[in-house]
């Protein structure tokens, strides 16, 4: 019995020692200004409530260095609900199905693509599929990396490189079932 209680005690620290831990995200990443251009950012204009809609930034590195890793923060795809007594007081406006891909961060709200050379272009790309109806501001900035040491600057000596897309979500959902048989989702013409 007491081999197995040390057995056990020795995998639970090391499940835990697992855990949280490893290299920073931003390790590695090399101080400076770094200029870069959005060369595309679209988002429809107008949505529906439950219909997919893609947006996508592309981030064309114009200066003569490489980038550490080129970031993308969104600080729109939800709201802060006044309603008190909430564990979580985020409310979503939009669900991101499809976040750009191995861009996760630990950084809410913020999506990288690694390093980025001179002259290359990287497009972000999500799926979201709008939970609310209503006007809104969605505000993205481009970052040259993920800590506080690197910035960006535009092409033209703007000092940061950011953008808003103004979207308004209808209220009433796109017609559509779901296949008994297979689960998919299907558009309902009419």
């Amino acid at each position: 019995m007491k081999g197995r209680r040390a057995v056990t005690m020795t995998l639970a620290a090391a499940a835990l020692a697992s855990c949280g831990g490893g290299e920073r995200q931003d390790a590695g990443e090399r101080a400076g200004t770094y200029t870069v251009e959005v060369t595309e950012a679209s988002f429809p204009a107008a949505q529906r409530l439950a219909q997919q809609a893609q947006m996508r930034i592309a981030v064309k590195n114009t200066g003569a260095d490489a980038l550490p890793d080129v970031a993308v923060t969104v600080n729109s795809f939800s709201r802060r609900s006044e309603q008190t007594g909430l564990s979580d007081a985020e409310r979503p406006i939009w669900i991101v199905d499809r976040s750009p891909g191995g861009g996760t961060t630990a950084l809410p709200d913020t999506w990288a693509l690694a390093a980025l050379a001179p002259g290359a272009t990287r497009t972000f790309r999500w799926t979201l599929t709008p939970v609310e109806a209503g006007s809104f501001r969605v505000k993205y900035k481009v970052g040259a990396g993920l800590d506080d040491t690197t910035r960006t600057r535009g092409a033209k000596g703007a000092p940061s490189v950011a953008g808003t897309f103004a979207v308004r979500v209808g209220r009433r959902p796109s017609a559509a079932r779901v296949d008994p048989e297979t689960g998919a989702v299907e558009r309902v013409k009419g």
